[in-house]
């Protein structure tokens, strides 16, 4: 399937983090959550690869997650 350019213009456009849908706070609210899991497996798991590799997906989350808000049309 081939990819619109709006879609790729949208992808690689920079987005406020702050507008008239409060992106902003939901973006904090993301961060807070995805830190608060990241703190919980950090003090419940054990070290080692496994745990590293959980907390770098949390990371990965966030990311998209904020991504998905950020490129939510106006």
């Amino acid at each position: 399937m081939t990819m619109l350019q709006s879609d790729l213009d949208n992808r690689f456009s920079f987005h406020p983090a702050t507008d008239a849908n409060q992106r902003g706070v939901l973006h904090e609210q993301i961060r807070d959550k995805c830190l608060e899991l990241a703190t919980f497996i950090n003090g419940a798991v054990p070290e080692g690869r496994e745990k590293s590799s959980a907390v770098t997906k949390i990371e990965e989350a966030m990311f998209w997650a904020n991504g998905a808000v950020a490129r939510e049309p106006l």
